[in-house]
């Protein structure tokens, strides 16, 4: 299991806390480092290290660092396990990250305190070897880094009628890709997948899939919350929205949940309150419950985001796995009738393209007009994430989206060995993620239309 390791790392008198040790590495043979402090605020700050690795791959690495000022400390630590003794700090591999192929990167996150100054860290070393790239970054008062990207040009959204408008009150539809299972999949979330999704796919937003049952959430809470809260840093760096799903699938009942999810969002939203580019989607697919239980769990969930981010949109998901109740037999009367009673909300739609044809478009189609919609989930292919690509009523789906301005993210932008997949198994082990020699026949339909322009209005 690919799990995100966080570990707090006080180095208070007495805690007698010493460096954790590392797998035994290779030898680098030269990198490059970019530091960022993503925040700041009285006595703490968030930073952000990327590491490129310029000499040969990397197995098992390990990052150290020097704080000039005595009084700076990490506090906690994500996508590494970090810690710290004396002014030196060290930032170790996790199992997927373990490989820094050359010119591969990855991204280390923490929180830290100081009581005087907060320079710049110094001596960056990637297994002893000193790292001679810049170690600059935008500080806590530059501009946002989006100019000219998807979140520089919208900036806060908000649902005005049936669609999501942007900064300028004018709707917008966002194109973009999910990730798969973080505990299955983690290691095809990093720098250089997330510059290609970012800059080659030209995506709007990263959906991640942050599984509650089935090895996710629910077996290691601080974890998996620090690596959700990573993947929307990572996102807002590279001007992208960041969808945060609250994966529930077995049980289908989303009050099994509840309070999980309470506790959840209660911190992410705390956390991410500031930003701009979070979506937050509560309930990934709803199933073999009624539209009265999806509501009231969801009149339960939405005050706690609330309280904590009072302005980002919150996605419902639907009876039926999210099909709007068409695939148990209803339709989106019964929302209609009975809407979730709150602001700010959109309600979640998910189709796979060789599985659910004309019928679910024509009532898809009748529902755009009445009830603000987001497909949050779709594939090429059938319903089970396999199968072959259904070419015909792949685009029938995403020109009918088109047409209303319907948001979405395709499953997957993942290697998993299935048809749904964009990428062909093993392409995660590596940095390309662009190519046509790395994409499957859905992830190279789904990169032409993701990179066609979006002309968002700003006026």
């Amino acid at each position: 299991m690919k799990r995100l390791l966080a570990l707090l790392a006080t180095c208070a008198t007495g805690l007698g806390l010493t460096a954790l040790s590392a797998p035994q590495a290779a030898a680098a043979t030269g990198c490059k480092v970019d530091y960022t402090i993503t925040s700041q605020w009285q006595g703490g700050f968030q930073a952000g290290v990327k590491v490129t690795n310029l000499g040969d791959p990397v197995t098992g690495w390990k990052l150290t660092f020097d704080w000039p000022d005595a009084g700076q400390k990490v506090v906690q630590g994500w996508n590494a396990t970090v810690s710290q003794s004396g002014s030196t700090v060290t930032a170790a591999a996790v199992d997927w990250n373990r490989t820094l192929a050359t010119g591969a990167a990855t991204d280390v996150g923490f929180v830290g305190s100081f009581t005087g100054a907060n320079p710049k860290p110094t001596s960056f070393k990637l297994n002893g070897v000193a790292c001679t790239g810049s170690v600059e970054g935008p500080s806590p008062t530059d501009p946002p880094p989006a100019t000219g990207t998807p979140l520089g040009i919208n900036g806060q959204l908000r649902v005005c009628g049936v669609n999501l408008c942007n900064q300028y009150n004018r709707p917008i539809q966002l194109r973009g890709m999910s990730t798969h299972g973080l505990q299955w999949f983690s290691k095809c979330y990093n720098s250089a997948s997330l510059d290609a999704l970012a800059k080659d796919w030209k995506s709007d937003l990263l959906r991640t899939a942050m599984y509650v049952q089935e090895g996710g959430y629910e077996t290691d809470p601080a974890g998996f919350t620090s690596r959700v809260n990573s993947l929307v840093d990572m996102a807002e760096a590279r001007g992208m929205y960041a969808m945060i799903d609250f994966h529930t699938l077995t049980p289908g009942d989303p009050t099994y949940n509840l309070e999980r999810a309470k506790t959840f969002f209660a911190s992410v939203a705390a956390r991410n309150a500031a930003k701009k580019n979070v979506i937050y989607e509560i309930a990934n697919e709803p199933n073999g419950v009624s539209w009265a239980t999806i509501k009231s769990y969801a009149e339960q969930v939405i005050p706690v985001i609330r309280a904590a981010d009072p302005d980002a949109v919150v996605i419902v998901g639907t009876r039926g796995w999210s099909s709007l109740g068409v695939s148990d037999g209803s339709d989106e009367s019964e929302i209609v009738n009975n809407p979730v009673n709150a602001t700010n909300i959109m309600y979640a739609f998910h189709f796979y393209a060789a599985s659910h044809t004309d019928n679910y478009r024509t009532v898809v189609n009748r529902a755009a007009t009445r009830l603000p919609l987001f497909v949050t989930e779709f594939g090429t292919v059938t319903y089970t994430g396999g199968g072959a690509v259904d070419r015909a009523s792949t685009t029938a789906w995403l020109d009918l989206l088109d047409r209303h301005k319907i948001g979405y993210a395709n499953w997957t932008y993942s290697d998993a060995d299935e048809g749904s997949a964009a990428f062909k198994p093993g392409t995660c082990n590596g940095t390309d993620y662009s190519s046509s020699g790395v994409l499957t026949e859905s992830g190279a339909l789904l990169k032409s239309r993701i990179s066609t322009p979006d002309s968002f209005p700003t006026s």
